[in-house]
């Protein structure tokens, strides 16, 4: 098991070599090893399909051009981690004025995401109640901060270790850990005020 691991590290070492040195098929190899789980936090973040893409490839560029700044201190997909939610958080800015409700997040296999429902099996009608909590979580996640909801979407939606958060948001485990437990206390204020009007 740690040889497997240890010839990953060491075929993406050597792929990060051959892209810094020019080599198109390495960066393209890299990329593809990183690609779904890029798009799909860019689509947690955007909410819609069409903007998901445009951040991924968007930060699909800035990578390109940075490669040769990647200092291999940190994990290449964390380093990609992070320019595409900082590529995500650029275009938010830009586009304050534009709000997206859309529920349709799709998981790795493209299939929709009800977003940590547990699933039992459901009839028509608890598919249809699904949708609407899908639709109301979505809306209370809304209601965050720019910076709580960005760590929502990295712990709890994603899965991501509390280290690599750190990494990607560029500061210390103590403090990702303190954002997230803030964060998940306002939401769940957020949650049940919501609820009950």
């Amino acid at each position: 098991m740690l040889d497997k691991i240890e010839d990953v590290d060491m075929t993406e070492a050597l792929l990060i070599k051959k892209a810094k040195e020019g080599d198109h098929e390495s960066f393209e190899a890299l990329i593809l090893s990183c690609k779904e789980s890029a798009y799909n936090i860019a689509l947690r973040f955007m909410k819609n399909e069409e903007d998901a893409l445009d951040a991924t490839q968007e930060s699909f560029i800035k990578i390109y051009k940075n490669l040769s700044k990647f200092n291999e201190q940190s994990k290449f997909q964390t380093w990609v981690y992070r320019i595409v939610v900082n590529t995500c958080k650029d275009m938010l800015r830009k586009n304050k004025n534009v709000i997206y409700i859309d529920a349709g997040y799709k998981n790795e296999d493209e299939e929709d995401m009800p977003l940590e429902i547990p699933d039992k099996g459901p009839g028509p009608e608890e598919v249809l109640e699904r949708k609407s909590e899908s639709q109301f979580i979505l809306k209370c996640l809304d209601m965050l901060s720019d910076e709580q909801r960005e760590v929502i979407i990295l712990r709890d939606m994603r899965g991501l270790p509390y280290e690599e958060i750190a990494d990607i948001l560029e500061c210390s485990i103590g403090t990702i850990k303190s954002k997230i437990s803030r964060a998940r206390q306002k939401f769940k204020e957020i949650y049940f005020m919501r609820e009950q009007n």
